[in-house]
């Protein structure tokens, strides 16, 4: 009886082990997707749907095709940064923000290797999709131009910090955010829907371009001082920490101002409502002025992400319902 016991209580550990390295594992996948990034990789999105609605264009499949694509682009990204800077050692002991995935040792970087290839793939399947149903009617030019852009997007989401040449250690991330949470997000799945282009649309991309690109500020704000030591030679390393509080500050006023623009010209007063929830921007621009503990910026990452996202997703709503 006391033999059985003992075997059954190392089996009962032997199962408690099991699956508490299974929770953690699963846990460790999950943080390396950053879902708290997803919802700003959408406002282009919806933006561009939301002006494609107002003008007399809507495909339901086109939409949830594009929402499918960015999404998988933005994971896609996320795990290849988490593997870049684990191989360049700038997710080390003294980085501020959340541990990362491959850092922790819970996830092996041939098993996060693999997690990227998969994500790439799915990927290029959801924007494959996407360009036959959005671009199937249009000349083969177009045809080319939209599947080499999507072949673009999923080599910029890898080498953000992924080879010798990673173009965020060498303060080019503000540039690419801008040009692919902006310009291609608005611009581009718009024309997917109208077959055309709206220079309007370019208030639009502006505005969540700049944004988007105020969060990525906001994080690089908040490791300033490892990536320095890393030499990971982001915008902030290069102008120094009170520069870019200025340039951040810049990035926020210029984007409302554009939305603001925007708005204007729907020729519509009450759409002014829309900015109500800009005065949380305001708030933060004046906690980063003072904030002078890098750690102070991490919660503000958050502040930014999801105003945009509300920005964007209530005047979307509002387009729709015009």
């Amino acid at each position: 009886m006391k033999k059985y016991y003992v075997r059954t209580t190392k089996i009962v550990k032997y199962v408690h082990f099991g699956y508490f390295c299974f929770m953690s594992k699963s846990k460790a996948w999950i943080s390396a997707l950053r879902l708290r990034t997803l919802p700003l990789s959408l406002s282009g999105i919806l933006l561009g749907s939301g002006v494609a609605h107002y003008n007399g264009y809507w495909d339901l499949t086109i939409f949830i095709l594009a929402m499918a694509t960015t999404i998988s682009f933005q994971i896609v990204s996320n795990l290849a940064n988490d593997l870049g800077d684990d191989i360049k050692g700038t997710d080390n002991e003294g980085r501020i923000g959340p541990e990362r995935a491959v850092q922790s040792g819970l996830i092996s970087r041939k098993e996060m290797k693999g997690a990227v290839i998969v994500t790439s793939i799915l990927s290029f399947l959801f924007a494959g999709a996407l360009i036959y149903f959005g671009a199937k009617d249009m000349p083969s030019s177009i045809v080319i131009f939209y599947i080499g852009l999507a072949i673009i997007c999923v080599i910029a989401a890898i080498t953000y910090t992924v080879g010798k040449k990673a173009y965020g250690y060498h303060g080019l991330g503000d540039i690419m955010v801008f040009i692919f949470f902006g310009i291609v997000s608005v611009l581009g799945v718009y024309s997917l829907y109208a077959k055309t282009f709206l220079d309007i649309n370019i208030l639009l991309a502006i505005f969540v371009g700049l944004l988007s690109t105020a969060v990525l500020n906001l994080n690089n704000m908040r490791d300033y001082q490892n990536d320095a030591k890393s030499n990971k030679n982001t915008l902030v390393v290069k102008m120094g920490p009170n520069n870019a509080k200025f340039y951040h500050v810049l990035l926020i006023l210029i984007a409302i101002i554009s939305l603001a623009l925007f708005l204007d010209k729907l020729k519509e007063p009450l759409t002014f409502l829309i900015l109500a929830p800009s005065i949380i921007l305001f708030v933060h621009i004046r906690k980063v002025m003072k904030t002078k503990n890098p750690k102070e910026f991490d919660p503000e990452l958050k502040k930014v992400a999801l105003s945009t996202f509300g920005l964007s997703l209530l005047t979307t709503i509002v387009l729709i319902l015009l």
